[in-house]
Protein backbone atom coordinates (compact mmCIF):
# COMPACT_ATOMS: atom_id res chain seq x y z
CA UNK A 1 0.00 0.00 0.00
CA UNK A 2 0.80 3.42 -1.09
CA UNK A 3 2.23 5.34 2.46
CA UNK A 4 -0.12 7.72 3.01
CA UNK A 5 2.27 10.95 3.22
CA UNK A 6 3.51 10.00 -0.53
CA UNK A 7 -0.03 9.54 -1.59
CA UNK A 8 -0.75 13.47 -0.41
CA UNK A 9 2.21 14.38 -1.77
CA UNK A 10 0.92 12.80 -5.47
CA UNK A 11 -2.26 14.62 -5.42
CA UNK A 12 -1.01 17.74 -4.59
CA UNK A 13 1.58 18.08 -6.90
CA UNK A 14 -0.08 16.25 -10.14
CA UNK A 15 -3.36 18.32 -10.64
CA UNK A 16 -1.29 21.56 -10.60
CA UNK A 17 1.51 20.39 -13.05
CA UNK A 18 -0.03 21.81 -16.03
CA UNK A 19 -0.94 25.33 -15.59
CA UNK A 20 -4.38 26.32 -17.67
CA UNK A 21 -4.39 28.56 -20.31
CA UNK A 22 -4.98 31.97 -18.95
CA UNK A 23 -7.50 32.91 -22.25
CA UNK A 24 -8.82 29.14 -22.82
CA UNK A 25 -8.55 27.64 -19.63
CA UNK A 26 -9.70 29.94 -16.92
CA UNK A 27 -13.93 30.62 -16.26
CA UNK A 28 -15.10 34.31 -16.56
CA UNK A 29 -17.09 33.75 -13.32
CA UNK A 30 -20.57 32.32 -12.65
CA UNK A 31 -21.33 36.46 -11.26
CA UNK A 32 -20.56 37.47 -14.86
CA UNK A 33 -20.86 39.86 -16.13
CA UNK A 34 -21.17 41.55 -12.77
CA UNK A 35 -18.20 40.54 -10.90
CA UNK A 36 -15.25 38.69 -13.23
CA UNK A 37 -12.22 37.24 -13.37
CA UNK A 38 -9.22 38.98 -15.20
CA UNK A 39 -6.23 38.23 -16.41
CA UNK A 40 -3.57 41.24 -15.63
CA UNK A 41 -0.85 41.42 -18.02
CA UNK A 42 0.53 44.79 -17.31
CA UNK A 43 0.76 46.93 -14.27
CA UNK A 44 1.68 50.43 -14.20
CA UNK A 45 5.12 50.10 -13.22
CA UNK A 46 5.87 48.30 -16.44
CA UNK A 47 8.84 49.56 -18.99
CA UNK A 48 7.73 46.90 -21.32
CA UNK A 49 4.73 45.94 -22.96
CA UNK A 50 3.73 42.69 -22.02
CA UNK A 51 1.19 40.46 -24.25
CA UNK A 52 -0.01 36.87 -23.36
CA UNK A 53 1.18 34.14 -26.35
CA UNK A 54 -1.95 32.83 -27.58
CA UNK A 55 -0.52 29.65 -28.69
CA UNK A 56 1.15 28.86 -25.67
CA UNK A 57 -0.55 30.78 -22.57
CA UNK A 58 2.67 32.13 -21.52
CA UNK A 59 3.57 36.01 -21.42
CA UNK A 60 5.95 37.38 -23.51
CA UNK A 61 7.61 40.43 -24.02
CA UNK A 62 5.68 42.38 -26.80
CA UNK A 63 7.87 45.47 -27.18
CA UNK A 64 10.12 47.60 -25.07
CA UNK A 65 8.05 51.39 -24.19
CA UNK A 66 9.94 53.91 -26.50
CA UNK A 67 8.54 56.32 -24.76
CA UNK A 68 7.26 57.53 -21.41
CA UNK A 69 3.86 55.91 -21.65
CA UNK A 70 2.78 54.33 -18.25
CA UNK A 71 -0.15 52.49 -18.20
CA UNK A 72 -3.13 54.32 -15.86
CA UNK A 73 -4.14 50.96 -14.20
CA UNK A 74 -3.71 47.32 -14.27
CA UNK A 75 -4.83 46.24 -17.53
CA UNK A 76 -5.03 42.68 -19.59
CA UNK A 77 -8.11 40.72 -20.75
CA UNK A 78 -11.34 38.29 -19.69
CA UNK A 79 -10.77 34.72 -20.36
CA UNK A 80 -12.89 32.93 -22.65
CA UNK A 81 -14.05 36.11 -24.39
CA UNK A 82 -13.63 37.59 -27.88
CA UNK A 83 -14.22 40.85 -30.21
CA UNK A 84 -15.63 39.38 -33.36
CA UNK A 85 -19.48 39.44 -34.88
CA UNK A 86 -21.33 40.47 -31.77
CA UNK A 87 -18.70 42.90 -31.00
CA UNK A 88 -18.65 44.74 -33.93
CA UNK A 89 -22.10 44.61 -34.40
CA UNK A 90 -22.97 46.62 -31.19
CA UNK A 91 -20.02 49.15 -32.03
CA UNK A 92 -21.40 50.05 -35.35
CA UNK A 93 -25.02 50.39 -33.62
CA UNK A 94 -23.50 52.68 -31.09
CA UNK A 95 -21.79 54.24 -33.61
CA UNK A 96 -23.49 54.42 -36.72
CA UNK A 97 -20.85 52.70 -38.95
CA UNK A 98 -21.14 50.02 -41.27
CA UNK A 99 -17.89 48.83 -41.27
CA UNK A 100 -16.77 47.98 -38.17
CA UNK A 101 -15.66 44.47 -36.92
CA UNK A 102 -14.05 43.32 -33.99
CA UNK A 103 -10.20 42.92 -33.42
CA UNK A 104 -10.34 39.26 -33.32
CA UNK A 105 -8.84 39.71 -29.48
CA UNK A 106 -9.83 38.77 -26.00
CA UNK A 107 -11.94 41.25 -24.54
CA UNK A 108 -9.65 44.18 -23.18
CA UNK A 109 -10.00 45.17 -19.48
CA UNK A 110 -8.55 48.01 -17.42
CA UNK A 111 -8.69 47.72 -13.53
CA UNK A 112 -8.58 50.30 -11.07
CA UNK A 113 -7.51 49.99 -7.57
CA UNK A 114 -5.27 52.02 -5.03
CA UNK A 115 -2.54 49.13 -4.33
CA UNK A 116 1.05 48.45 -5.87
CA UNK A 117 0.99 45.54 -7.76
CA UNK A 118 4.38 44.51 -9.04
CA UNK A 119 4.10 42.23 -11.53
CA UNK A 120 1.19 41.19 -14.28
CA UNK A 121 0.38 37.44 -15.22
CA UNK A 122 -1.90 36.93 -12.65
CA UNK A 123 -5.67 36.64 -11.76
CA UNK A 124 -8.31 39.30 -10.22
CA UNK A 125 -11.55 39.56 -9.54
CA UNK A 126 -12.89 42.89 -10.58
CA UNK A 127 -16.20 44.44 -11.32
CA UNK A 128 -16.74 46.41 -14.12
CA UNK A 129 -18.12 49.55 -14.51
CA UNK A 130 -18.22 50.95 -17.53
CA UNK A 131 -16.16 50.93 -21.06
CA UNK A 132 -13.82 52.76 -23.42
CA UNK A 133 -15.70 52.41 -27.05
CA UNK A 134 -12.33 52.75 -29.17
CA UNK A 135 -12.14 51.99 -32.53
CA UNK A 136 -8.83 51.31 -33.72
CA UNK A 137 -8.28 51.66 -37.73
CA UNK A 138 -12.15 50.51 -38.07
CA UNK A 139 -11.58 47.57 -35.56
CA UNK A 140 -14.13 47.58 -32.34
CA UNK A 141 -11.54 47.50 -29.49
CA UNK A 142 -13.45 48.17 -26.42
CA UNK A 143 -11.36 48.79 -23.19
CA UNK A 144 -14.13 47.50 -19.86
CA UNK A 145 -13.24 49.57 -17.28
CA UNK A 146 -13.44 47.92 -13.52
CA UNK A 147 -12.72 48.03 -10.50
CA UNK A 148 -10.47 45.41 -7.78
CA UNK A 149 -13.25 43.77 -5.15
CA UNK A 150 -12.91 44.99 -1.96
CA UNK A 151 -10.24 48.00 -3.33
CA UNK A 152 -10.61 50.23 -0.52
CA UNK A 153 -10.43 53.50 -2.97
CA UNK A 154 -12.35 52.11 -5.92
CA UNK A 155 -14.23 49.20 -5.06
CA UNK A 156 -17.43 50.41 -4.16
CA UNK A 157 -17.77 52.35 -6.84
CA UNK A 158 -20.96 50.74 -9.27
CA UNK A 159 -20.96 53.22 -12.40
CA UNK A 160 -17.89 54.75 -14.67
CA UNK A 161 -19.75 58.10 -13.67
CA UNK A 162 -18.77 57.71 -9.96
CA UNK A 163 -15.48 57.42 -11.34
CA UNK A 164 -12.94 60.64 -10.86
CA UNK A 165 -13.04 62.77 -14.12
CA UNK A 166 -9.39 62.40 -14.27
CA UNK A 167 -8.98 58.63 -13.67
CA UNK A 168 -11.27 58.53 -17.23
CA UNK A 169 -8.74 61.54 -18.64
CA UNK A 170 -6.18 59.64 -17.89
CA UNK A 171 -6.83 56.11 -19.64
CA UNK A 172 -8.38 58.17 -22.54
CA UNK A 173 -5.34 60.07 -22.79
CA UNK A 174 -2.94 56.36 -22.97
CA UNK A 175 -5.17 55.03 -25.10
CA UNK A 176 -5.62 57.91 -27.38
CA UNK A 177 -1.52 58.01 -27.66
CA UNK A 178 0.18 55.31 -26.95
CA UNK A 179 0.55 53.69 -30.55
CA UNK A 180 1.74 57.12 -31.83
CA UNK A 181 5.57 56.71 -32.94
CA UNK A 182 7.22 59.91 -34.09
CA UNK A 183 8.44 59.75 -37.07
CA UNK A 184 5.91 57.40 -38.33
CA UNK A 185 2.36 57.25 -40.01
CA UNK A 186 -0.52 58.17 -38.18
CA UNK A 187 -2.00 55.02 -36.76
CA UNK A 188 -5.98 55.90 -36.53
CA UNK A 189 -7.23 55.55 -32.87
CA UNK A 190 -10.81 56.65 -31.77
CA UNK A 191 -12.63 56.62 -28.53
CA UNK A 192 -15.87 57.12 -29.66
CA UNK A 193 -17.69 56.67 -26.42
CA UNK A 194 -17.72 56.18 -22.64
CA UNK A 195 -19.73 53.95 -21.63
CA UNK A 196 -21.45 52.62 -17.93
CA UNK A 197 -21.83 49.52 -16.25
CA UNK A 198 -24.92 48.47 -18.27
CA UNK A 199 -23.13 48.76 -21.68
CA UNK A 200 -20.26 47.54 -20.34
CA UNK A 201 -22.33 44.15 -18.97
CA UNK A 202 -23.65 43.85 -23.27
CA UNK A 203 -20.22 44.40 -24.41
CA UNK A 204 -18.82 41.25 -22.23
CA UNK A 205 -21.89 39.32 -22.89
CA UNK A 206 -21.76 39.68 -26.78
CA UNK A 207 -17.72 38.43 -26.25
CA UNK A 208 -18.69 35.55 -24.79
CA UNK A 209 -20.89 34.97 -27.61
CA UNK A 210 -18.49 35.83 -30.34
CA UNK A 211 -16.13 33.09 -28.24
CA UNK A 212 -18.62 30.45 -28.27
CA UNK A 213 -19.14 30.43 -31.89
CA UNK A 214 -15.49 30.81 -32.50
CA UNK A 215 -14.19 28.16 -30.09
CA UNK A 216 -16.79 25.95 -28.67
CA UNK A 217 -19.04 25.81 -32.36
CA UNK A 218 -15.26 24.68 -34.08
CA UNK A 219 -14.61 21.93 -31.13
CA UNK A 220 -18.72 20.86 -31.90
CA UNK A 221 -17.91 20.27 -35.68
Amino acid sequence: MRPPVLHWCRMAVFPSAFRAHPWHGVDLGKDSPALVTAYIEIVPTDTVKYELDKVTGLLKVDRPQRFSNVYPSLYGFLPRTLCADKVGEFCALKTGRTNVIGDGDPLDICVLTEKSIGHGDLLVQAIPIGGLRMVDNNEADDKIIAVMCDDAVYGGFKDVSECPESVIERLRHYFLTYKHVPGEGVHKVEITHIYGREEAYEVIRRSQTDYVAAFMGARDR
